[in-house]
C-alpha cells in the first residue's frame, strides 16, 4: 500500500506522485487537518448524525491517518487516474476509492483557498489576483489534458478526442508564475478537440500591466493587448 511514511523519504517520488515537496506538503498538513474537522467533525458519522461508538471503534479503513488522507487525494488529483488504479494502490476498492474522493476533495479545496493557494477561475479577475502581487508577471500559459472515458454519444466523442493525445480528454489552460512555480489561473474545461488559442480567446484574461508570457505553438498568434509574448526554445539536450 503506497502511504506518506513510506513515500516521504523519497523526495524525487514523492514529488512525481503529489505535485509537492514534502516540506510543502508538512505545510499543508494542519491547514488540512484542521478543514476536515471543520467538515468532518470526529463525533459525528458520515450521514452527520451522532456517533453512538466510541471515537476510533469499529472498523479500521486503510486511510487511518491524515497524512494518508492528504496524500490520496494529492495523488488523484497530480496523476487522475482511473479510480480502479487509484484504489489498487491504497488497498481500496473502486466504490472505496470513489467515496474518498469526493469526501476528501472539498477539504482539500478548502486548504488550499485558506492559504491562499487556490487559483482563480474568473479570467477577468487575474490581474487582481494575490498570487501575482508575490513577484513580477513572468508567466507561462499552456494546455493541459487528462484522459477521460471514451463517450458512448457520437457527437461527445467528437468533442472530447483530442488528435495529439490520440484519446478522448477533458482540457484546460493554465497560467502559471514562472517565479513561483505557482498556478494563477485554471480556465473552465473542454473537450480535448478545443484548440489552445480558441479557449485563450473564448476565456479572455486580464492580464496586469507589463506582463511578459511564454506560450507554445498551440498559442500561435495570440497576442494580448500590452503583454509582451515570447515562445521558449525546447532543449536540445538529448536530441539526435
Amino acid at each position: 500500500m503506497l502511504n506518506y511514511n513510506q513515500l516521504k523519504e523519497k523526495r524525487k517520488e514523492f514529488l512525481a506522485a503529489t505535485g509537492l515537496y514534502p516540506e510543502e506538503f508538512e505545510r499543508l498538513l494542519p491547514v488540512f487537518k484542521e478543514k476536515y474537522r471543520a467538515l468532518w467533525p470526529p463525533d459525528q458519522t458520515k450521514k452527520g448524525k451522532h456517533r453512538q461508538r466510541a471515537i476510533g471503534g469499529g472498523t479500521k479503513g486503510k486511510l487511518r491517518i491524515d497524512e494518508d488522507k492528504l496524500l490520496f487525494i494529492l495523488v488523484y488529483q497530480k496523476t487522475y487516474p482511473l479510480q480502479t488504479m487509484h484504489g489498487l494502490q491504497f488497498e481500496l476498492s473502486q466504490p472505496q476509492a470513489n467515496y474518498w474522493v469526493h469526501h476528501l476533495l472539498p477539504v482539500l479545496q478548502e486548504s488550499l483557498a485558506a492559504l491562499g493557494l487556490k487559483p482563480e477561475r474568473d479570467a477577468r479577475k487575474v490581474a487582481n489576483s494575490p498570487l501575482l502581487a508575490e513577484s513580477s508577471a513572468d508567466l507561462l500559459i499552456d494546455g493541459t489534458e487528462r484522459r477521460v472515458q471514451r463517450p458512448k454519444d457520437g457527437e461527445k466523442q467528437g468533442k472530447q478526442y483530442s488528435g495529439k493525445k490520440k484519446t478522448h480528454t477533458d482540457k484546460n489552460l493554465v497560467l502559471v508564475n514562472q517565479l513561483t512555480k505557482k498556478v494563477l489561473y485554471l480556465s473552465p474545461t473542454a473537450g480535448g478537440q478545443t484548440h489552445d488559442k480558441k479557449m485563450a480567446d473564448e476565456n479572455p484574461i486580464n492580464y496586469p500591466a507589463g506582463t511578459t508570457l511564454g506560450k507554445d505553438s498551440g498559442f500561435q498568434g495570440y497576442e494580448p493587448p500590452g503583454v509582451k509574448t515570447f515562445q521558449p526554445k525546447k532543449s536540445q539536450k538529448g536530441r539526435l
